[in-house]
């Protein structure tokens, strides 16, 4: 059966984890980039091993484990540093979505597997998926929910914004796009609606492809479409 391949993306603090929460409670199997990195970052692991030969064992606790925060400092106030902690991170963790979207292939039903990542576009990944789902909101709003959030000032609020592409680059590529400037209960309705969406495009996958397999085509599990292809 199919696997319908969703990008749950948009910048930091425009709402990614409250759709994601949605689309979880209606089945959907929903997979945390962040969540995937702090399990590389176990300490040991190698991109641990990398990531403290290159960072240094300052950015470590005592226990061994990443201090977040210490290593948040570094890669935001150098954009060569961000790039080398991606470039260690990405590969890995687009390699464990893969294994887990196979695994759900191997199960045998039709399923909505869900990567929830800021930095999907920023990594170039987005054209692995089928659909991809843009979270967006005035910058005003995310500086203010970011501060709160993370307990940092404006200063540094906006420079982690400026690490990340802007809203506009990732508006174009939407195949959804959820506006979380308002009440959490107006998110979460988008997503519910995004979510009925989301059921007809895999049932329109699954018929795709049993016509291929019908004609003797090779099957596709995964990849976004061009916008009004059939």
């Amino acid at each position: 059966m199919s696997v319908l391949t969703i990008a749950l993306t948009g910048g930091i603090a425009t709402g990614k984890s409250i759709v994601a929460e949605v689309l979880r409670e209606r089945g959907c199997h929903v997979e945390s980039a962040d969540r995937v990195a702090r399990e590389l970052l176990d300490p040991g692991r190698a991109a641990w091993r990398e990531v403290v030969a290159h960072f240094g064992k300052s950015i470590l606790n005592p226990d061994r484990t990443v201090d977040r925060r210490r290593l948040a400092a570094i890669i935001f106030a150098e954009d060569k540093e961000r790039r080398c902690l991606n470039h260690i991170l990405h590969p890995r963790v687009m390699a464990q979505k893969k294994r887990t979207i196979r695994g759900l292939e191997r199960l045998g039903r039709s399923a909505i597997f869900v990567s929830e990542a800021a930095l999907t576009v920023e990594a170039g990944f987005a054209d692995f998926f089928d659909k991809l789902i843009v979270t967006d909101c005035p910058r005003a709003v995310q500086v203010a929910r970011l501060m709160a959030r993370d307990g940092i000032g404006r200063a540094q609020a906006l420079r982690r914004l400026r690490a990340q592409l802007p809203g506009e680059a990732r508006r174009r590529l939407a195949d959804y796009l959820i506006d979380t400037a308002g009440p959490i209960e107006q998110t979460r309705k988008q997503a519910a609606e995004v979510y009925e969406s989301l059921r007809r495009d895999l049932r329109e996958k699954t018929r795709r492809e049993r016509v291929r397999e019908g004609a003797g085509g090779r099957l596709k599990t995964s990849g976004r479409r061009p916008k009004g292809a059939p």
